[in-house]
């Protein structure tokens, strides 16, 4: 073996992801509004970093610290730290660079100084009608208590007021959760511009309107601050705790979490920064960022674009599915065939229109479907409270662990509760992530099963910007194991068979060990050995250690990994039929896809499971196997599309350099608009076949 090293810390590989994200965000070829776009999602990331991966390893510092002496740790700490301050700066270059982009294409997004004398009255009178209302200054003395009641989610504007050479304190949360962050200034008639102002900066031009009159200073300053927190909690032990009361706790703690990372305008005083570095407690394991004027970037994913429309994507609009059509309903069509949907270049109103019909069809008699993550507002849920009305049996099991939407979660677990609805919390210890929905229908005096399979979840909005894969089927030898899926999420503690399903953590490892295993014998054998994945995170060492050995054996592989990877690519005697690419585009990509060769009879599964530990060994997840030869030639082919991608498609290598495919001679292909081209010509060829069918029966 290789005296290389041979595993990449998931934390430095999840900071190279986000580095592809900026890229996104750097890139020429990408449109203007996009770009800006790209930004807030970066933000976005790198915030759910700190709260979880970077608050994971300080906790382990801490702990070793406490219980060993040994800081194994902290070296690894360090270098996140470095790497995510280069990241910032990157940022902050990309920002400003994009900022002038914008000028030239005549759409100014300016700050309180640079406002001429219509806009500064239009400003000063806005901010009396619409945001006074909502500014309360926390005026923050010696014995103030910052810590506890600092909002995790929120950008602050810490006021500075002097007299005399003396300061006092105040904070003033900017109030996005009332108010848009961008608003539109209006220009006097003439100007060919679009004006766009940061709630922020409105703040900040109206700081004396706020203060002027209840108190004496020489000179007033605003700084935006932002603090991250630990997003990990203890869940109570109290046998007499409801597990909604224990979440609704774990909550709480959240809230008062320790900080991770502190942001603030570098052009701050050093005495500010350090009254506040100290108010809040910030360790030396904390990541301390000078930052430039703004902070919760993440807000710039809803950039508006009151610009052309070539600033943004052009639209690629969600297809229905030709499999559905000419059937009198859902059911039939499901009967008839084995059904695949890809969103989001498939609508998801499928899904939503499949539980419609179930919720009032006289033959069903239950739904039961998973809930990881859902809609604000979903149509699903209140579509399920509907089928309760009309009598059948609902059953909803709500994952209240989903990290950043258990709060949501909590409400509509008592929302549907409420509404007559049968709500599973799961199984003990077990996150819960499988993707399931299963219809039971009383067919000629039987039960038929109707099963969902999927790799995302049930969520309107996601569907139309995260690409994931659905399985609709009636085949009774999968519908019977969902079924067994959802006994198993009810009762752990019982055996259950599943010969066709991979369930995690009943049969997951050693299944993947197995399928992999099989291509090392065939390989061994001289016979074709291949393997193709699609996932967002490999980290698990067993998988990866499997995977060498397969590739050291000959089996060729190829994966596409959007996310986390630990696996090092290329080593000679190791890793050296292993090739990865990410993909980084407009859809986030998220399905879990494994393809074994067989010796030229492929087995394609789609699954809810990342190559992660915590996926195999300690969630309940499903895949299923797309036994259908079209659909999983489908399958087959779009990730051969994705690696013919010359345009958004990078390289994983040892030193995460993320360098782009080289498209050398060939011609540019953008595997999600390739990928689109194709489905839209599959739903017409599967229209026309109908049509000549339709034909001869006439």
């Amino acid at each position: 073996m290789s005296s290389e090293k041979l595993y990449i810390e998931k934390e430095l590989s999840w900071l190279s992801f986000n580095e592809r994200v900026l890229q996104e965000a750097a890139d020429k070829n990408v449109p203007l509004i996009e770009r800006v776009r790209f930004l807030g999602i970066f933000s976005n990331n790198l915030d759910e970093f700190y709260k979880v991966r970077f608050a994971d390893v300080k906790r382990r510092i801490l702990i070793d610290i406490e219980q060993t002496g040994n800081n194994s740790a902290k070296h690894l700490l360090s270098k996140m730290q470095s790497k995510a301050l280069k990241l910032n700066e990157d940022f902050e270059t990309l920002y400003n660079d994009l900022i002038k982009e914008m000028a030239r294409r005549r759409i100014f997004l300016v700050n309180e100084t640079q406002l001429d004398e219509f806009q500064q009255k239009w400003i000063t009178n806005y901010f009396s009608d619409k945001v006074l209302p909502h500014i309360t200054p926390w005026l923050i003395s010696e014995g103030a208590d910052i810590l506890q009641h600092l909002k995790d989610e929120y950008a602050y504007i810490a006021v500075d007021l002097r007299k005399n050479n003396q300061s006092q304190y105040a904070l003033i949360e900017i109030p996005t959760d009332q108010l848009p962050r961008f608003i539109m200034v209006p220009e006097q008639k003439g100007k060919r511009r679009k004006t766009i102002i940061l709630l922020d900066n409105i703040i900040r031009y109206c700081l004396n309107n706020i203060f002027q009159g209840f108190f004496d200073y020489d000179e007033l300053n605003g700084y935006v601050i932002k603090m991250t927190r630990d997003a990990e909690y203890d869940l109570s032990n109290e046998v007499e705790y409801s597990l909604v009361e224990q979440m609704s706790e774990g909550l709480s703690q959240r809230l008062t979490a320790m900080p991770v990372r502190f942001i603030y305008d570098k052009e701050m005083p050093d005495e500010m920064l350090q009254f506040l570095c100290n108010k809040l407690e910030i360790s030396n394991y904390d990541s301390l960022v000078p930052g430039g004027r703004y902070h919760n970037f993440k807000d710039f994913i809803s950039f508006p674009n009151v610009g052309r429309e070539y600033l943004e994507n052009r639209p690629l609009p969600p297809m229905k599915c030709a499999d559905f059509e000419g059937f009198a309903n859902k059911f039939d069509a499901i009967k008839a065939q084995d059904i695949l949907l890809y969103y989001p270049y498939h609508t998801f109103d499928h899904i939503t229109e499949f539980v419609r019909q179930a919720s009032f069809d006289p033959k069903v008699l239950s739904i039961k479907i998973n809930i990881y993550r859902v809609a604000k507002d979903s149509l699903l849920m209140h579509t399920l409270i509907h089928a309760v009305q009309n009598g059948k049996s609902v059953t909803v099991v709500v994952e209240l662990q989903a990290r950043f939407d258990e709060e949501a979660n909590i409400e509509w677990s008592k929302i549907l509760t409420d509404a007559g609805v049968h709500v599973v919390f799961g199984a003990p210890g077990l996150k819960i992530h499988a993707k399931l929905l299963l219809v039971s229908r009383r067919e000629n005096g039987e039960i038929k099963r109707y099963a969902h399979i999927g790799t995302g979840n049930f969520h309107e909005k996601t569907a139309r910007i995260y690409t994931d894969f659905a399985l609709l089927t009636a085949e009774q030898e999968i519908t019977n194991e969902v079924r067994n899926v959802f006994n198993y999420i009810q009762n752990p503690y019982r055996t259950y068979q599943f010969n066709h399903l991979i369930v995690s953590p009943h049969n997951s490892r050693n299944k993947l060990y197995t399928l992999i295993e099989r291509e090392i014998k065939n390989a061994n054998n001289g016979k074709t050995a291949a393997l193709t994945v699609k996932i967002n995170n490999l980290v698990d060492k067993g998988l990866i250690s499997k995977l060498y050995e397969a590739s050291n054996a000959g089996v060729e592989i190829k994966m596409i990994i959007r996310g986390m990877c630990s696996l090092v690519p290329g080593v000679k005697d190791v890793s050296e039929n292993i090739k990865i690419i990410s993909i980084v585009d407009r859809f986030l990509e998220h399905p879990r896809v494994f393809i074994a060769h067989n010796n030229g009879k492929p087995e394609v599964y789609i699954s809810s499971a990342d190559w992660m530990t915590r996926n195999i060994d300690y969630r309940i997840e499903v895949a299923a196997p797309v036994r259908d030869e079209r659909l999983k030639q489908r399958i087959i082919d779009i990730l051969n599309i994705h690696f013919t991608d010359t345009v958004k498609a990078r390289w994983i290598d040892k030193e995460m350099s993320n360098s782009y495919v080289s498209r050398g001679n060939k011609k540019k292909i953008r595997s999600q608009v390739a990928i689109y081209d194709y489905i839209k010509s599959m739903e017409k060829k599967t229209r026309r076949q109908k049509d000549q069918k339709q034909t001869q029966y006439e």
